[in-house]
């Protein structure tokens, strides 16, 4: 269940964030990636549905398990940057929003969240904003002053690095339910990639993901294989055909980000077509 600790680094920035990211999904629900395709293999952690982070919340949240807390807060960690960017949507100023999003993290942790749940309500994406409306419909008029008393801040968020990213990455005209849902789906795929870019890692193959990566979002023609396969001394049909697992992976961990955050198997396809249409 743990997962290791993996900072996204924007992978997806280096080869043309987000309208590459929007070329994965307008060609792979098509082609290589139909929701009806995307089948992981056993993934580590996830032979059984019920080990996935938001599951064991909703299982064991109402007695404050501190397995429930723990995926909680690696949920938080993970998925806080679409809560700041729907914030600043909502026109709060930077500071205020970055206050607001790790205030708001801080009390959803200190919460015993599953017994508040709606077994209906089974996606932590859903379950996350409702709940941060719900907060600043009491905070607004608040003083954010948990910082000045001392209160302890869970997931610290780097002002800086969040605002020069909402800057970098908005796109002008969307609500901020909009582009709340487009900055969730670009976070699972970052997730994904980032895990992905650690098994090359952990395997020592960093080269091979570093020249690769590239082809999640191009065609591997016969020429690009041919380059890659001379500087990597290798077939060019082999190159080829490791594109294709890379690919493959990849949809594998895409899926199981997307079911870390869901409440059952059910939910996982109705999930992946939501993910496709928010950045379509």
């Amino acid at each position: 269940m743990d997962r290791p600790e993996i900072q996204p680094d924007n992978i997806l920035t280096q080869v043309g964030r987000v309208h590459r990211l929007c070329g994965v999904l307008a060609v792979w629900p098509l082609s290589l990636m139909s929701p009806s395709e995307w089948k992981y293999v056993a993934t580590s952690g996830l032979e059984q549905f019920g080990t996935t982070r938001w599951n064991v919340v909703l299982l064991e949240g109402a007695e404050a398990s501190p397995r429930a807390a723990q995926a909680l807060e690696q949920l938080c960690r993970t998925y806080w940057y679409p809560l700041y960017a729907y914030l600043r949507r909502l026109s709060y100023s930077p500071q205020d929003a970055h206050n607001l999003t790790e205030r708001f993290i801080a009390r959803l942790l200190g919460k015993s969240v599953g017994a508040s749940l709606d077994g209906r309500k089974g996606k932590f994406r859903l379950f996350a904003l409702a709940s941060l409306n719900h907060f600043l419909a009491y905070e607004r008029d608040r003083e954010n002053d948990a910082n000045h008393a001392g209160g302890q801040v869970p997931v610290p968020i780097e002002s800086r690095d969040a605002e020069c990213r909402y800057l970098q990455e908005a796109l002008p005209g969307l609500s901020p339910e909009r582009d709340f849902e487009r900055q969730w789906a670009i976070a699972v795929l970052d997730w994904a990639l980032a895990r992905l870019r650690e098994e090359y890692n952990s395997a020592g193959n960093t080269r091979h993901f570093a020249l690769l990566k590239k082809f999640l979002t191009a065609d591997a023609g016969d020429k690009a294989c041919a380059r890659l396969a001379e500087e990597l001394n290798a077939h060019a049909g082999s190159i080829a055909a490791t594109v294709q697992r890379m690919r493959q992976r990849y949809r594998e961990l895409v899926r199981a980000e997307i079911a870390d955050t869901v409440a059952g198997t059910g939910d996982i396809d109705d999930e992946t077509r939501w993910l496709v249409a928010a950045l379509s």
